[in-house]
């Protein structure tokens, strides 16, 4: 056991002074920043819980654009009625992740802000061009992930809302590890409203990514059948006990597949 002093922030700003001030973490959902404290990989000295700023959750159309707060909690992505008829590839998406305490528990800002490398949320909000919103910017999602478990964001920076641009076609769908039911490949794919694709694809690399060669496939032809002739290279992308690089770069274009169909 080690000290860890808590804070409870009331508004974004002041938990982006303590952490500053201190040095410490935002506490969000707790799903992997307390996991990786109990295997001493993360041992900060203060913890600012963000669970108490009201305006950090909630779910709101604005303009063509659908904004989910940073605190909001996967479950309720999931369940939102504002959600299913605006992007129901996002609620799909958040009824997946992990198990029920993880829905319950977890937040769409804490898993951005972790970024872990097979996190489903920064293949959606990569996929969708999104726009990662903090306390003191708006970041485009081709900007805001940096490689593993780093992103755009200052270490005192907070994220307070994504907001989600309203596609045409979007779907999420990907070949999860059976013990953890993280990806081993995720594929999010969009048609926006001018016509272009955008495809993500977490799981298979250090970090999330756009496949080049999906997203010129489909913008010919928005069908299954082209996503999965599509190839992509293997250089690059994770060689692990789980999967070799050459399984997951065969494995993206089917993934993609599925995903163009069910979209």
């Amino acid at each position: 056991m080690y000290a860890v002093e808590y804070q409870k922030a009331k508004s974004a700003t002041e938990a982006s002074g303590l952490i500053a001030k201190s040095g410490g973490k935002a506490l969000a959902g707790g799903q992997s920043l307390i996991a990786a404290m109990k295997l001493r990989l993360a041992q900060p000295g203060t913890l600012v819980d963000l669970a108490g700023i009201p305006e950090l959750a909630g779910i709101r159309v604005e303009g063509g654009a659908l904004a989910i707060g940073a605190m909001t909690r996967h479950a309720d992505i999931a369940s939102a009625a504002e959600v299913k008829r605006t992007i129901p590839a996002l609620a799909a998406l958040a009824e997946g992740i992990g198990d029920r305490q993880v829905r319950n528990m977890g937040t769409i800002g804490g898993s951005l802000a972790n970024n872990d490398p097979a996190a489903d949320w920064p293949a959606a909000v990569l996929g969708l061009g999104a726009t990662v919103v903090t306390h003191k910017r708006r970041i485009a999602a081709d900007d805001f992930f940096k490689g593993m478990y780093e992103t755009a964001l200052a270490a005192d920076e907070i994220i307070t809302a994504v907001s989600f641009p309203t596609p045409k076609k979007a779907a999420y769908a990907k070949f999860p590890n059976p013990a953890s039911r993280f990806a081993l490949v995720g594929v999010f794919v969009a048609q926006l409203g001018d016509g272009s694709v955008r495809v993500a694809v977490t799981g298979a690399a250090p970090s999330v990514f756009r496949a080049a060669s999906l997203e010129a496939a489909l913008a010919k032809s928005f069908t299954p059948d082209a996503a999965k002739a599509a190839r992509v290279d293997a250089a690059g992308l994770n060689n692990d006990l789980h999967a070799s690089a050459a399984y997951r770069a065969h494995l993206v274009p089917v993934i993609a597949s599925r995903a163009v169909a069910a979209a």
